[in-house]
């Protein structure tokens, strides 16, 4: 419980686990924070955000969450997940064309009960598009007489980072009992909020664990100056005593393949290393693509022989069945899948 405020308890600690065979053929010492284990709608980093969002819904007296996000969210099934466990509605809205199909995360969304709401990008910046649709769509529930709670994408707001906050306290004393203190911290970037969550409890509560983000799509002027912001807000809100500029956040950005949740063979190829060498599931959206940005990174130096990094897997692994991704691997599988008549 970071900073005195009210939370629900939905995350135990999870371990960090070592990953030998990888260790030994990379070159380093390679370490997993394996927050996809957390028990609730199939796992992932996004219920820690939501120990204290939904505390705060709850404490209002919501009937009902809404969040947003691509519709293949992850972030949208755990609020899902959470809302059915408190006895909440729920709906995701997502400025996204229909797959085609229920699956994936849309599908454990709707077994959940929560409503997917779609709507075709229009072109225009995905914030304006978001800012006109959502008054709409709470509106519609409120006349309905639900009492809406809104949560924003990802759940990276000031009150939702606090989740992160908490795991870096965490982390840092599994890393001293595990004698990683002079370890790398490296984490998936897409909204921001596990990242700063993640820098601020470390800086604030002096720990000696450095942190990187691989970014997952491009990381232009609007997340330039958002990751200021959010500093800034979370610095003001919560008293915080240490500081943080532009050049304080190591972000990598040059490992996004182009944009978000898209194909990608490296990513493809990085889940298949990870599987096959460890029988660990990563996802194509986040995981997968931050694990193939840790390869290059070690092949081009940016990350040292011996170096110690600490790899937090945020979950995600339904991606894995989301239609474009699944066809994709389906071509690359299906010679090693024998029909016998």
């Amino acid at each position: 419980m970071a900073f005195g405020i009210e939370k629900l308890h939905l995350v135990d600690t999870t371990p960090i686990q070592y990953m030998p065979t990888l260790s030994k053929e990379l070159g380093i010492e390679l370490y997993l924070k394996r927050d996809d284990l957390t028990p609730w709608g199939a796992g992932g980093n996004k219920l820690r955000k939501l120990e204290y969002l939904v505390a705060d819904a709850l404490k209002q007296g919501a009937t009902m969450l809404l969040t947003v996000g691509g519709a293949q969210t992850n972030h949208g099934r755990l609020t899902a997940a959470v809302a059915a466990k408190y006895g909440l509605k729920c709906a995701i809205v997502a400025i996204d064309d229909y797959p085609g199909e229920v699956s994936a995360n849309i599908l454990l969304d709707r077994i959940m009960g929560c409503d997917v709401i779609l709507k075709a990008d229009d072109g225009r910046d995905e914030n304006l598009q978001f800012d006109e649709l959502c008054p709409q769509i709470i509106k519609q529930y409120e006349d309905k007489g639900e009492k809406v709670y809104f949560i924003p994408m990802g759940g990276s707001n000031a009150l939702g980072a606090l989740g992160y906050y908490d795991c870096a306290v965490e982390l840092t004393a599994q890393a001293q009992e595990m004698g990683l203190e002079d370890a790398r911290v490296i984490e998936s970037v897409g909204s921001i909020g596990t990242y700063m969550g993640l820098y601020c409890g470390l800086k604030n509560e002096n720990s000696p664990l450095r942190l990187t983000g691989v970014a997952i799509s491009p990381f232009g002027d609007y997340k330039e100056k958002r990751i200021v912001d959010y500093f800034n807000e979370m610095k003001e809100t919560y008293g915080l005593t240490c500081e943080g500029k532009r050049s304080d956040f190591d972000i990598e950005k040059d490992y996004t393949r182009g944009g978000y949740n898209n194909l990608s063979q490296e990513v493809r190829d990085a889940i298949y290393l990870m599987a096959r060498k460890e029988a660990v599931l990563l996802d194509p959206c986040y995981t997968g693509k931050g694990f193939a940005g840790i390869l290059e990174m070690v092949k081009t130096g940016k990350i040292a022989q011996g170096e110690k990094i600490i790899f937090i897997h945020t979950g995600g692994v339904p991606g894995l069945y989301t239609r474009h991704h699944r066809e994709a691997f389906e071509a690359e599988l299906i010679d090693g899948v024998q029909i016998l008549k």
